[in-house]
């Protein structure tokens, strides 16, 4: 019994027509009557009653359906799993990440990933998570590391919250702190010019609520940049910036970190992949190093400071 005689035979038992049945599976129907007909000798019954051209299957075909379905589907089973395994050997991930998470975050991750599988490539995609969702809803990506809450209409996404971030604000050294030196409140940042990101940013979205709960429009000398240019702003003077705290741990020289007063102002950052379609093995693989990862660095104390894990155990 070969495994083409039972894809052959479920075919004409699904179709009930033998031309039909050659044309799903691209044989020419000769040779499919031809297999059917070995299947029938080696199992010593007939599958088919072909009476007047009424194609049904007889009590021996009906008892083989159910369970050359089965074998059909275990051998699919297993093809896709070693097809999984050979993935870690080769292939690629589809990665997002806001600019702020490929700052702070992901480059430690990625090393870890890379050093345990460094034939799988890795394709990273930065933007705000706004398009980050885009390009999971259109297929574009594996997994995105995007900031909740997202806004707007999203595709159905499977989410895995991982870090709650405070934000704080970043200033040049050469000048006064904002808020005097203590904790900041959004209200001190009144009239302050700031640097702001391009639309389109996470930060850009939570810097201009938290500045209109505050009972004010923010005022921009720049705005347009992207991370590394806001910073690179900031270090010149002309303004000040909110930002992760990670960003800002890492970008310490030449600028000033000033927390927010309690309750302060956090984001939570999570990996997002698609609901109906389950990422790859070698993206699975990625979010399990991340996720050791985080929980090593929890564990040890090296998170970096402002950051507090929240993703499952």
């Amino acid at each position: 019994m070969q495994f083409q005689q039972l894809l052959y035979f479920v075919t004409v038992a699904e179709t009930r027509h033998f031309t039909r049945a050659a044309e799903r599976v691209h044989v020419a129907q000769p040779s499919l009557s031809q297999q059917i007909r070995a299947l029938e000798r080696e199992l010593g019954a007939e599958l088919f009653s072909r009476a007047r051209g009424n194609i049904a299957l007889t009590d021996a075909g009906e008892a083989l359906l159910p369970l050359a379905r089965r074998i059909l589907a275990d051998t699919e089973t297993a093809r896709y799993e070693v097809q999984e395994l050979v993935q870690l050997r080769s292939g690629r991930v589809r990665l997002g990440a806001t600019p702020s998470l490929c700052t702070g975050l992901l480059p430690d991750v990625l090393r870890a990933f890379h050093d345990l599988h460094p034939a799988i490539r890795l394709e990273l995609e930065e933007s705000g998570s706004h398009d980050l969702v885009r390009d999971l809803a259109r297929g574009a990506l594996d997994l995105a590391l995007v900031v909740l809450p997202l806004t707007g209409p999203s595709p159905a996404l499977t989410t895995t919250e991982l870090l709650r971030e405070d934000l704080v604000v970043v200033s040049p050294a050469t000048t006064p702190p904002p808020g005097g030196g203590g904790p900041v409140h959004p209200s001190d940042l009144r009239d302050r010019p700031m640097v702001m990101f391009r639309h389109g940013y996470d930060l850009r979205d939570l810097t201009v609520t938290a500045c209109r709960a505050a009972g004010f429009e923010p005022v921009f000398t720049v705005e347009g940049g992207e991370m590394d240019a806001v910073l690179g702003f900031v270090r010149a003077g002309l303004g000040v910036a909110v930002l992760p705290s990670m960003v800002a741990e890492r970008a310490a020289p030449g600028l000033r970190t000033t927390p927010f007063a309690p309750p302060g102002l956090q984001r939570t950052i999570a990996l997002a992949h698609r609901t109906d379609v389950a990422p790859p093995r070698a993206a699975r693989e990625l979010r399990r190093v991340l996720l050791v990862h985080l929980r090593e660095a929890a564990d040890r104390g090296r998170l970096p400071g402002g950051t507090e894990l929240i993703a499952p155990a």
